[in-house]
């Protein structure tokens, strides 16, 4: 029952992502495959990683993330940006048109938070961010490298 209630708001969510990229995509506004939306995405969480960061967290080559990496800039949603401590190196930024992108699934977290903060207490609220806290920092390991968890010192250059 727990884990079917947590599938289906995970799902919902999706859902409406989705559907915010079919709409775009209808419109001819969104030129991004799949693969590429999931790609963009883990930029964006992982804080302008380098291309080397990037490949490691995606599991693959680094000629693979450098093809994915130079499509995206190529569509205007990414671009590079030296590095400012080592010039050798750059990192993968968003663009506005990303932004634009990331609003789909944004807007509607606004608006499921402000019905959650309407529907439940104070003291509610507190216990749900402290449960949230606890699965986030602590029962979902494998993904703690991203800008949405704490930094926890590893290195940056690679």
């Amino acid at each position: 029952m727990f884990e079917d209630k947590f599938t289906e708001i995970y799902t919902k969510f999706k859902l409406n992502f989705y559907r915010g990229i079919f709409e775009r995509l209808q419109e001819r506004e969104s030129s991004l495959s799949a693969s590429e939306a999931y790609a963009v995405e883990v930029i964006h969480v992982l804080n302008e990683p380098t291309i080397g960061r990037f490949a490691n967290f995606l599991q693959t080559s680094q000629p693979n993330a450098t093809y994915k990496a130079n499509t995206l800039i190529r569509k205007g949603y990414i671009e590079k940006v030296n590095s400012s401590t080592d010039k050798r190196e750059y990192h993968l930024r968003p663009t506005a048109k990303f932004w634009d992108y990331y609003a789909i699934n944004q807007n509607y977290v606004k608006i499921v938070m402000q019905r959650i903060r309407e529907r439940f207490s104070e003291d509610e609220l507190q216990q749900l961010a402290n449960m949230l806290n606890i699965i986030s920092g602590e029962l979902m390991p494998e993904n703690s490298e991203s800008k949405l968890s704490e930094k926890t010192g590893g290195n940056e250059n690679v």
